[in-house]
């Protein structure tokens, strides 16, 4: 039986916050955590490929992922996707060379035996600009796997070479949907490389790592707040447009404060926008560590526990009929996602962040103002969060956490 939807649907941006936030709550380091444990995600990615899996979704199972992703109709969420494609996801390096360069790629790729619906084909193609095409899982698992790469890599102009690798498919096999991003932005403001000094990151177990910090002595955009300082980074965007993206840094006061301010920011959908600086301060001491970060895994129990997509991992309860059928099985029952897995892999240097991220299947709050000093310090020795966001549509394209730069 199809679950009911709740009253109140929240809006598609609304929705893409929530699954922001959703994945926020896994940046909180739990109690035994390593201290080598960083995390980075791309809610934008995510959503993308669930909306993508929406498309070919029916009955319950179709249900669960409008109430989960914010839309009234499947064309509700292919508009919002193309929205997103066209503001937070449109590459701006070509006409100015000022703007950040995104690549962003979506397909699926079903096994020779199935045959994708044309509605499902069409729906891809016009929203997502995603191709449906077929590989052989059945027989050449590993051959299906490197034309998965390759066209991803093709996609993204090769910033992203691979998405797979050889054991995440198998004989049975009969359906992957994938979505990746790249993202390379400069700083409005580039640091001085030869401003960059080694010194001491404090780890969550007391421990230390000596790691390159850039630093600076221009006024910068940061916010103090009640237990926690916000860092803001524009990016350079093409004049005379303000810049649309930025990187948001969240630092707490205290070196094992982490946990307590990632509940802080996870408590609401307006939280991490309201704090943000709007105000450039002079600061004193201005250090933030050089950092690269790779992560993959799944986050399939974040969407089942945090966002109730339940149908779509149970053999025999979900329908995704409308995406495609077998020969002899025209209802097309036996298709369901094994798995939603993430991976991404992030880079902070003077110039600016590289980013590239993929995604595959198997703060209502009022703002508490201080009054800013007239110097302030910020300095990130120790485990902190981080946003890059779309400003124009809020959308948050990448979410970190840094608990030891070092690795």
């Amino acid at each position: 039986m199809a679950r009911k939807r709740p009253r109140t649907r929240r809006s598609n941006s609304a929705v893409l916050t929530a699954l922001s936030l959703c994945l926020t709550k896994h940046l909180a380091p739990a109690e035994g955590d390593g201290s080598d444990s960083n995390l980075v995600f791309s809610p934008a990615s995510i959503y993308a490929t669930l909306a993508l899996l929406a498309a070919g979704a029916r009955g319950g199972t179709l249900q669960e992922l409008l109430d989960a992703l914010g839309g009234g109709s499947r064309d509700d969420l292919a508009a919002f996707a193309r929205r997103v494609a066209e503001r937070a996801l449109a590459d701006r390096s070509c006409s100015s060379g000022r703007g950040p360069a995104v690549a962003f790629a979506c397909g699926a790729w079903h096994d020779a035996a199935w045959a994708p619906r044309p509605e499902f084909r069409d729906a891809a193609a016009a929203a997502y600009k995603a191709e449906a095409r077929a590989v052989d899982f059945s027989n050449e698992p590993e051959k299906a796997v490197n034309v998965i790469n390759g066209g991803v890599a093709a996609a993204t102009n090769n910033h992203i070479d691979s998405i797979l690798d050889s054991s995440s498919v198998n004989a049975l096999t009969n359906l992957v949907v994938a979505s990746a991003i790249y993202f390379k932005g400069k700083w409005e403001a580039p640091f001085t490389k030869s401003n960059t000094r080694v010194d001491k990151f404090h780890r969550l177990d007391g421990s230390f790592a000596d790691v390159p910090f850039m630093r600076s002595w221009r006024s910068q955009l940061v916010a103090v707040r009640n237990g926690y300082k916000v860092l803001k980074l524009p990016y350079k965007s093409p004049a005379p447009a303000p810049p649309p993206y930025s990187m948001c840094i969240f630092l707490p006061d205290e070196r094992d404060g982490l946990a307590g301010l990632v509940a802080k920011i996870a408590s609401g959908p307006g939280f991490c926008y309201y704090r943000l600086p709007t105000e450039r301060v002079q600061v004193g001491d201005f250090r933030l560590p050089k950092f690269k970060l790779s992560a993959s895994g799944s986050v399939m129990q974040a969407l089942r526990d945090d966002m109730g997509i339940t149908s779509a991992f149970v053999a025999g309860e979900a329908d995704l009929s409308g995406m495609a059928k077998r020969d002899g099985d025209e209802a097309g029952t036996l298709l369901h996602v094994g798995d939603v897995r993430h991976k991404a892999v992030l880079e902070v240097n003077e110039e600016g962040v590289a980013v590239a991220t993929s995604s595959y299947m198997l703060c209502g709050a009022s703002a508490v103002m201080t009054d800013q000093q007239k110097t302030v310090d910020f300095v990130a020795d120790h485990p902190f969060v981080f946003f890059v966001i779309e400003e124009v549509s809020r959308a948050i394209l990448f979410v970190g956490r840094v608990l030891d730069p070092s690795i």
